[in-house]
């Protein structure tokens, strides 16, 4: 499979690297066209920051937010209208009025497990959906670099392999088909500056599932401390960004969810070019 990119196209107030530029519905049409014609594959539209320290947004906040925009991405002329949409949500009903608005897939950082109703309703509209493993909701998380007291883990690659293998058992369960199933880490989400590393290497691992999996690294902080090796701003993480994704794709990973889509499909394209010339000559010897 090659690699794909998926734009973030947050809808928000409030999120750690876009929060407040897409907040009328002609800028996010706007920033989703120009996503599609840099080279997403995908577009992943929230209307509830997950940064941490943040809180839930209602789901009727949500739904406002959200299903305007992807109303208004699905009637536009422009080739954006047929570009694969997921929601952002944990929110059985905000995924359902998005799926009716014309999203294709659910972004579920709690795996399942904030909402009940929420695998059941994957099943019944036979779309995608992407787990992602967490150690805490949002509200009480904090960026990697910046734990009084790093999380604990006997084994961080154990325990969020063995978790996302039973939240896609949970899902299998509930009607959902294999084929629909994505696995996330949730890079940055519970975990030290090391242990998001650990999950990075050990992306062969997690693959080995037999589950694709998702990169979900971009502009994060601990990003910035192994790039720059100081505190830093997600304008500044660019770089970093980018080396990591490539390395990411490089052990496995084949959907990358970034906010700076241009660089992104210039890099993963660049390292693709390498990977299929070693396919070749492996072809022809």
């Amino acid at each position: 499979m090659r690699p794909r990119v998926m734009a973030i196209l947050n809808i928000t107030p409030d999120s750690f690297a876009d929060g407040g530029k897409h907040l009328a519905v002609a800028d996010a049409l706007a920033a989703a066209v120009r996503c599609v014609d840099e080279g997403a594959a995908m577009l992943d539209v929230g209307g509830e920051s997950t940064k941490p320290g943040s809180h839930a947004v209602s789901e009727a906040d949500q739904i406002t937010r959200v299903v305007p925009v992807i109303r208004a991405i699905r009637a536009s002329s422009h080739a954006v209208a047929k570009t694969s949409i997921s929601i952002d949500t944990t929110r059985a009903a905000v995924a359902a009025a998005a799926l009716d608005a014309g999203a294709n897939a659910v972004n579920d950082i709690s795996a399942g497990t904030d909402d009940a109703q929420m695998l059941p309703l994957i099943a019944r509209h036979r779309c995608g959906v992407i787990l992602m493993h967490r150690l805490v909701a949002p509200a009480r998380d904090s960026f990697s670099d910046a734990y009084a007291k790093p999380p604990h883990y006997d084994d961080a690659v154990t325990t969020v392999r063995d978790y996302l293998l039973a939240r896609a058992t949970a899902a299998l369960a509930a009607g959902i088909s294999k084929d629909c199933i994505m696995l996330d880490p949730g890079l940055g989400f519970g975990k030290s500056v090391d242990d998001n590393l650990r999950l990075i290497a050990a992306t062969p691992t997690l693959a080995a599932t037999g589950y694709p999996i998702l990169s979900g690294l971009s502009r994060k902080s601990f990003v910035g401390r192994v790039s720059l090796h100081r505190d830093s701003t997600p304008a500044e993480r660019l770089e970093g960004t980018l080396a990591l994704s490539v390395l990411h794709y490089q052990l496995g990973c084949r959907l990358f969810r970034v906010h700076d889509v241009q660089p992104h499909a210039r890099a993963l394209a660049a390292a693709e070019a390498i990977a299929m010339s070693g396919m070749s000559q492996k072809t022809t010897a």
